[in-house]
């Protein structure tokens, strides 16, 4: 797919690109880095065509070609934790009703009826209210 991509899909690739600066984040925040600056430095380097392999080098606090300071990731595992992170994500927004236990929902009201009625809501019933008594 090249070119620029319109409505709603350029909005999903660039959610779906953020949610992996996550990682590198999280690292350099860890490391007690600036993580703005390194992941500014990342983003040029991977927009500038030659730094696929590029990642957060924590010894430095800066970038480095992970592939040549010999840091191999299987790719295996990276796609298959990507395939079913994206798959939960897509499972958790496809739902379009909540499941509701009736025998809770019964129980919540109870407990908001007992705790107007702690707190003033018996003075609403007239005389049998919390007031003075009648003689």
């Amino acid at each position: 797919m090249h070119g620029p991509l319109l409505g709603n899909l350029s909005f999903f690739v660039n959610s779906f690109a953020k949610a992996f600066e996550v990682i590198p984040r999280q690292l350099c925040d860890n490391a007690g880095f600036d993580a703005t600056d390194v992941l500014n430095k990342l983003r040029q380097k991977h927009a500038s065509g030659e730094g696929a392999n590029y990642g957060v080098d924590i010894n430095t606090g800066g970038i480095a070609d992970s592939f040549a300071n010999f840091v191999w990731e299987p790719a295996v595992v990276k796609i298959n934790a990507i395939n079913a992170a994206t798959e939960a994500s897509c499972l958790i927004l496809s739902v379009d009703e909540t499941v509701k236990n009736p025998k809770s929902e019964s129980a919540q009201g109870d407990a908001a009826a007992s705790a107007m009625a702690g707190r003033g809501g018996g003075a609403m019933r007239g005389r049998g209210g919390r007031g003075m008594r009648r003689r």
